[in-house]
């Protein structure tokens, strides 16, 4: 996978640029400006963005900001693949903040996080065992979590995911680290009834996390 160069070499290996709502994580269903990078270190067997692995166009920043103000929308999710696998990424999510963006970053959690702005919001998503990768996980990302603006994310597959996030949850004091604790069920999974019913018994920040975004215009629609 290509790593970008930092330095004087401001651009970004670009897979799509969007319009649309946010489809998950506690802003779903605003409106929201998508910048999807190419690249992913990892391999989820669920994976629902397989065509950003490869590919892609290389942007300048400046290409990149001048199609967001088109889109005249306040709130940028840098996502991917992988977006922190992407070197520039970092003084490019820097700069969003500088434009008075309010910037979400999705982030897999297995490139540390150390480096990301503190002005921007993390949705780290911990991989769970059916993903088949869950041991590759980076454990630091959940200390740097900012109870004030970061959210983490488990996409759960069936019940013993479940329980997987619930230990995790505990063992790492997620309810006070994070902002929003999501459960998010692959989407067509057969047990997200029965996921439903053990999140309506959980208390305090804790949400099902459904994508919107699949529920509204399918789930191989891409752009949207």
């Amino acid at each position: 996978m290509e790593q970008q160069t930092s330095g004087d070499d401001q651009t970004l290996r670009i897979t799509e640029i969007f319009l649309s709502i946010q489809g998950e994580s506690s802003h779903a269903g605003r409106p929201c400006s998508f910048v999807r990078l190419t690249g992913c270190p990892m391999r989820c067997i669920w994976c629902d963005s397989e065509y950003t692995f490869s590919g892609g166009e290389k942007m300048a920043f400046a290409s990149i900001f001048e199609k967001l103000e088109e889109f005249g929308c306040r709130l940028v999710e840098v996502t991917g693949g992988e977006p922190l696998a992407q070197k520039n990424v970092y003084p490019f999510i820097t700069e969003l903040c500088d434009r008075g963006y309010e910037v979400l970053i999705e982030t897999g959690g297995f490139v540390s996080t150390e480096n990301v702005d503190p002005r921007a919001a993390v949705i780290l998503d911990v991989k769970c065992p059916a993903s088949t990768e869950s041991d590759r996980n980076h454990w630091p990302n959940l200390e740097r979590l900012m109870p004030d603006r970061d959210e983490v994310k488990f996409v759960v597959a069936d019940l013993r995911d479940l329980q997987f996030a619930m230990e995790t949850i505990k063992e790492y004091k997620l309810a006070d680290r994070a902002k929003e604790i999501l459960i998010s069920p692959v989407h067509g999974c057969k047990d997200t009834a029965e996921i439903a019913s053990a999140v309506a018994k959980m208390n305090g920040n804790i949400r099902l996390n459904l994508q919107l975004h699949k529920y509204i215009w399918g789930a191989e629609t891409r752009g949207v």
